[in-house]
């Protein structure tokens, strides 16, 4: 198993916390609370990116984005396309 260096929030500097603030700010709100949090406090696949703090905010931000509710889709349409992607890639959240 490979495993990766993550900075918890109590050792995140202000750039980090900016950039995990940012993006959790473009989520969902059923997405505040990480299902599996790891010691970052975030999920184990946004805490793999603290090292990076723009890879972080950029890679999250994303997704963040797609989900906005100002977009054509419904939240339902959404939640329904991100299940068959992450299915289609195996993925297991």
């Amino acid at each position: 198993m490979t495993w990766i260096r993550t900075l918890s929030l109590s050792e995140a500097d202000e750039k980090l916390r900016q950039a995990i603030e940012g993006e959790k700010s473009l989520y969902p709100k059923e997405y505040a609370d990480p299902v599996h949090p790891d010691p970052s406090g975030a999920s184990s696949i946004v805490g793999s990116h603290t090292l990076i703090p723009d890879a972080l905010y950029h890679a999250f931000s994303t997704f963040g984005a797609l989900m906005s509710p100002d977009l054509p889709l419904e939240r339902r349409q959404h939640e329904m396309i991100a299940t068959v992607v992450s299915v289609t890639n195996r993925c297991v959240y």
